[in-house]
């Protein structure tokens, strides 16, 4: 279910990037940290993992293909903490995730700190990706945390003013990161990167703006700092390669730490992202309405993230077809395609559904979109 736009393929189909582990490497992954199996042996394990993780795909018939993030930890540590200068701190206990509107889940994601210059010594996620196209002869996609995740929950405090005296310089150096590792991944033969950004979707919910203002930015100025930064680490890439970004509001264990619309962001975000295409989390209340899409550039992609990855009951096609023409009003149907929310496992536990759940959300993706759209 491919469609052509110029040399970018669009997927009607699409899938987040994480996937459930299977038992077996979740045991290995705790082994190795115990210091029992040597890395080697668990990327063997890995690779195992990940080639079984593909042929389901293959099966359910998505065209586009991830590895699950099975060499990850979480969404963001294994890719951030590689960068020079960084080191990932202790938690963020204002920053706690919930698993219902007034009661916390006990997830609490971690600080980063700035200790030195940043830069990157060798690409960081090749090696993942060329494992990933050796699998499949579909068109595989690679994830990457967005550069906000170094900066949001430590804010100006959390960057070393020895090393960075200068805010700009610090952003100028991120940049200059992403920019190589992009690079160094357009020349292993990739062409689909998606950037993964649930920090700048938590502006949505005003309660957390305070915890901005603690660390001494205005949550609207930061917003726009952020897209600024994300526009220059994908300045360069090549005109064929297809960027997507992707919005939720936390995804740990089942757990989420933002609610509300994406209206308050919609006009920074959605029209000056320099992207090819939105995944949008409207899984539930807490997401809000289509009405935010009136914003996105004419030519822009929407994927719109309508199946729910925190829970194992499938949603009703007739729902979702209703929910994607209600969507239409707002974003050409030709511009639209249909994903989960998020991944299944943005953190190694994973969500609180099965492998056999996961098969069926990613199966009624397949159906709904090949019933709406057509079988490219």
């Amino acid at each position: 279910m491919t469609e052509s736009t110029g040399a970018k393929p669009f997927f009607r189909a699409e899938q987040v990037g994480s996937l459930l582990r299977p038992q077996r490497l979740l045991d290995a992954r705790a082994k190795w940290k115990a210091g029992e199996i040597t890395r080697e042996a668990l990327h063997a394990v890995e690779d195992d993992a990940i080639t079984e993780a593909v042929r389901m795909q293959e099966e359910i018939g998505l065209d586009v293909i991830v590895d699950g993030e099975f060499r990850r930890e979480n969404w963001w540590i294994d890719f951030i903490e590689r960068i020079d200068g960084i080191k990932i701190a202790g938690d963020d206990e204002v920053s706690g995730f919930k698993d219902a509107p007034d009661h916390k889940s006990g997830y609490v994601p971690k600080n980063v700190l700035t200790v030195g210059k940043v830069g990157r010594t060798g690409c960081i996620l090749c090696d993942d990706y060329a494992m990933l196209r050796g699998t499949t002869d579909r068109t595989p996609k690679i994830t990457i945390p967005s550069p906000s995740r170094i900066h949001y929950h430590g804010g100006r405090p959390a960057v070393s003013k020895d090393a960075y005296p200068d805010m700009d310089e610090f952003w100028a150096d991120v940049a200059q990161v992403y920019q190589q590792e992009i690079a160094d991944l357009e020349a292993q033969g990739c062409n689909y990167i998606q950037m993964d950004d649930p920090v700048i979707a938590y502006f949505v919910d005003e309660s957390l703006h305070d915890n901005v203002r603690k660390l001494g930015e205005e949550p609207a100025d930061l917003v726009k700092t952020y897209v600024r930064v994300i526009n220059d680490c994908i300045s360069k890439r090549k005109p064929d390669t297809y960027l997507g970004f992707h919005l939720c509001r936390g995804n740990a264990k089942s757990s989420w730490i933002g609610s509300g619309g994406y209206d308050s962001i919609a006009e920074p975000i959605f029209a000056h992202l320099d992207v090819d295409s939105f995944f949008l989390e409207y899984d539930d209340e807490r997401s809000g309405d289509f009405d935010a899409l009136r914003h996105v550039p004419a030519g822009k992609k929407v994927v719109l993230g309508l199946i729910t990855t925190k829970f194992a009951p499938l949603e009703s096609k007739d729902e979702l077809k209703r929910r994607i023409d209600d969507a239409s009003r707002f974003v050409p149907m030709e511009n639209l395609a249909l994903s989960p929310q998020c991944g299944f496992a943005s953190v190694v536990e994973g969500n609180k559904v099965t492998v056999d759940d996961e098969r069926a959300k990613l199966g009624l993706v397949v159906e709904v979109a090949e019933e709406v759209w057509g079988r490219a």
